[in-house]
């Protein structure tokens, strides 16, 4: 008989809250499932780090619900608190403390504690225990949140803009030791960035705000092989573009027509021919491009990516748009 499946490990249900009239977060519905890594994207003031500090508590919604490994976070029990890591953005440390001082202060917080981990992670970035956090560089603070982020070994791990201060190297050991982690242990992840480069790198699923809305919830590849930029060329000034299913935009640039388009096809085509283009060109994107298409320029009503719900044989699911 074949194991029943994993419950998610975060569930977000109607999740709103605003601040005076503006909704930072509006009606999210959301659910990452055990042992993946998802990126959560979005520009500046998309609705991110509003809804992060929900899912830490350190926020309360004016609506709608979030469980963490089963638990409602409005009342999450001690040993589900133990069983989750979070590291905020901009490192936070109690400057007055050496290293190993807050290494002794965080440890009796949680139920396990791999000391020998953070010792590694500390010799691997050469940092004395003697040293005071507020005499720390942002990229040693965030080295020293790595460490105490991973020591209790955690099943969820959230993570606000984690690289930042990082340099390239460093950066890259951490996303390395993400990676072990996740596929050695089948921990889940939730954590955002403003580095599309390293969200590409190492998340399996993204889901992207805008406007405190979630436009995307899908695999990472699905979203990249999407969205597409079509360029037309023509002999003169470029005609208005008549719009089509999945633009996301059009702009004109000198003599010629770009397009943003979501799930190019045979139709979208049609409406291109008709204007008589003397050619035309379909770019393929990276994620970054792809983020930076999707979410820049007018505020259209987007297309919305297919939201999928999981299933344990990992096949294809049905489509909810």
């Amino acid at each position: 008989m074949s194991e029943a499946p994993a419950p998610d490990a975060i569930v977000i249900e109607r999740l709103s809250k605003a601040y005076g009239t503006k909704w930072a977060v509006r009606d999210l519905n959301l659910k990452v499932p055990t042992g993946c890594v998802y990126g959560f994207l979005g520009r500046n003031g998309a609705g991110k780090s509003t809804t992060i500090k929900m899912l830490t508590g350190m926020a309360h919604p004016d609506a709608g619900r979030v469980l963490l490994l089963g638990d409602d976070v409005a009342s999450l029990s001690p040993q589900t608190r133990s069983r989750i890591a979070y590291m905020a953005e901009g490192h936070p440390l109690y400057s007055w403390m050496t290293i190993g001082q807050i290494v002794q202060f965080v440890r009796p917080f949680y139920t396990t504690w791999d000391q020998g981990l953070v010792e590694q992670v500390l010799d691997h970035f050469e940092l004395s225990r003697k040293q005071k956090c507020g005499r720390l560089s942002r990229g040693q603070q965030a080295q020293v949140s790595l460490a105490l982020a991973m020591a209790p070994d955690p099943e969820l791990l959230i993570l606000d803009d984690p690289t930042l201060g990082l340099d390239t190297v460093v950066r890259r050991d951490f996303l390395e030791a993400l990676i072990q982690l996740i596929q050695s242990r089948g921990r889940t992840i939730f954590f955002s960035s403003h580095v599309l480069g390293d969200v590409e790198r190492v998340a399996s699923r993204i889901g992207i705000m805008v406007d405190g809305v979630l436009r995307v919830d899908c695999p990472t590849e699905t979203f990249r092989e999407s969205v597409r930029k079509v360029v037309l060329g023509f002999d003169g000034e470029p005609p208005d573009f008549p719009g089509c299913d999945g633009l996301v935009s059009w702009r004109r640039v000198g003599l010629e027509l770009e397009l943003v388009v979501v799930n190019w096809g045979a139709p979208q085509q049609a409406v291109a021919d008709s204007l008589e283009p003397r050619w035309t060109d379909v770019v393929d994107l990276n994620l970054e491009d792809a983020f930076i298409e999707y979410t820049r320029g007018t505020r259209r009503s987007l297309p919305l990516f297919a939201r999928e719900t999981h299933r344990a044989d990992g096949a294809a699911a049905e489509r909810t748009a």
